[in-house]
């Protein structure tokens, strides 16, 4: 199959619907392979556009994924950095039908290149167990396993993972 031709940009507040619905397709198509359905109901629950405005107003940072679908532009994915706790942190959700496209390799290039910008040494990410393999492909290292607290208080098996931005790293994000 194919993968649709697609531009990464700067996500606006004009595109946080757009975000939230790539947000619930990804884990919708992709969660149920590693979780059962009350976590993947509880992780999805909450995805509404408003929380990427409130984060967009808290300085975090999104580039997206568009293409053109039945003449309307469809975002494909999402990633997003942001500084937490003095850790530049990231996140990247395709679309199950553009996964393992290189959609999400773009995305995170993209989020990788402001963090460098920002003076980042290190990215870290609490990877969903879906997303281990594509975070290992990108150069992460895991770091540990757990839980991640759903707002539910439900608990929801992840990784977490660092990757070490070293000379090449900081050169290609210039």
């Amino acid at each position: 199959m194919r993968t649709q031709a697609y531009e990464v940009r700067l996500a606006t507040a004009a595109d946080a619907e757009g975000i939230a619905a790539a947000h619930l397709d990804s884990i919708h198509s992709l969660g149920p392979v590693h979780y059962p359905g009350d976590v993947v109901r509880d992780w999805a629950a909450r995805i509404h556009p408003d929380i990427y405005l409130s984060a967009m107003d808290d300085g975090e940072i999104f580039y997206i994924a568009v293409a053109e679908s039945d003449g309307k532009c469809e975002v494909l994915g999402f990633a997003s950095h942001n500084v937490s706790a003095d850790q530049h942190r990231t996140a990247v959700y395709v679309r199950g039908k553009v996964s393992r496209r290189g959609v999400g390799a773009a995305l995170f290039r993209a989020a990788e290149a402001v963090a460098l910008t920002r003076g980042a040494t290190s990215i870290h990410v609490d990877a969903s167990l879906a997303a281990v393999e594509f975070y290992r492909a990108q150069g992460f290292r895991e770091v540990s396993r757990g839980d991640h607290q759903l707002w539910s208080g439900r608990m929801m098996p992840c990784v977490f993972m660092r990757k070490d931005l070293g000379p090449a790293d900081a050169s290609r994000g210039r």
